[in-house]
């Protein structure tokens, strides 16, 4: 779920702001009424203890005008205005997500700029960065496999274990199926609408006590979908890419196979995949409604008793 801290002014009976047209009207005809008002001043307290008529003026239209603010503040209080709270829910079918990423000697290479293991990290951030509804897990591979997260929503987490991989870290070889079981494993309990793993490697399965026809029967069995991408040129590549294993590895699991021979390629088989696995991301939004009607409404009624005042004041100053 997500919450917005998000509110707004709104009107539940805007109507009532049409008779603020007769605002203006009833302040013209207020002043165009005969100048019989000039012979109230001498009537008035203050002129008739002396004070300028001037001075007294103000009190001969306080109470039109008092009237007239109340008429106003009524208006709007009648307009019923309100203070909305607003947040979103959002529901989401996730996709659990686990990256098996090789970090064999051979991801040194530099037929990828300035590596291979480097170019597939920033990738792979860019990649969890652009899917912010799904779990997505860390599995790392050479001889050996090792967890570096579960399925997770904690981004700032994932990019830091991504950074920190480094292709010394296991025993040399490719375990390509030990890789896969693993991740399989780590998906196997996952409640999700969708489960995927992302295979990225540059070399052949040459070690491990788990073969890749054994975790391909694993993850087809469970309902995981496999895509593989082979990353590397020709040049300079000591094991080539097993494209048949990996071609084998998706098509039995419902993946696909991909070859990325340079940087570019890598990063539009990410968005490939990025556009195949969708999220389904259903947004509801809930308004709640405070009435705000009340200090218009008290407002009106004490401008109303205003020119009560001081007329209230003169006669207890009376002897």
């Amino acid at each position: 779920m997500n919450l917005l801290a998000e509110s707004f002014p709104n009107l539940a009976d805007p109507l009532w702001l049409v008779l603020l047209a007769l605002v203006p009207w009833l302040a013209w005809r207020h002043h165009r009424r005969p100048a019989e008002g000039a012979l109230l001043y001498s009537r008035l307290p203050g002129a008739a203890a002396g004070r300028p008529a001037a001075t007294a003026a103000w009190r001969l239209h306080l109470p039109f005008y008092s009237r007239l603010a109340a008429f106003t503040l009524l208006i709007l209080a009648l307009a019923r205005p309100q203070v909305g709270y607003a947040w979103e829910e959002s529901l989401t079918e996730g996709i659990d997500i686990q990256i098996v990423l090789d970090v064999s000697g051979s991801m040194a290479i530099e037929d990828f700029r300035p590596n291979r293991l480097t170019a597939a990290k920033e990738v792979v951030k860019g990649f969890i960065a652009g899917r912010p509804g799904d779990r997505i897990g860390l599995v790392a591979f050479s001889g050996s496999a090792v967890t570096k997260a579960p399925a997770t929503t904690d981004r700032q987490m994932l990019r830091f274990l991504v950074d920190s991989l480094q292709t010394d870290d296991l025993s040399e070889g490719t375990a390509i199926g030990v890789a896969l079981a693993t991740a399989a494993s780590r998906l196997q309990g996952s409640e999700a609408e969708s489960r995927v793993i992302v295979l990225v490697t540059d070399g052949a399965n040459n070690i491990g006590e788990i073969d890749p026809g054994s975790a391909t029967a694993l993850c087809a069995g469970l309902g995981i979908r496999v895509y593989t991408i082979g990353v590397g040129t020709e040049r300079g590549v000591p094991v080539p890419v097993d494209t048949a294993l990996l071609n084998e590895i998706a098509e039995r699991t419902g993946g696909r196979f991909y070859l990325a021979r340079n940087r570019r390629a890598l990063d539009g088989v990410f968005s490939e995949i990025d556009r195949l696995e969708k999220t389904e991301l259903e947004v509801k939004r809930f308004v709640r409604y405070q009435e705000a009607f009340q200090p218009l409404a008290w407002t009106a009624l004490a401008l109303i008793l205003l020119p009560l005042v001081p007329a209230t004041l003169e006669l207890t100053a009376q002897p």
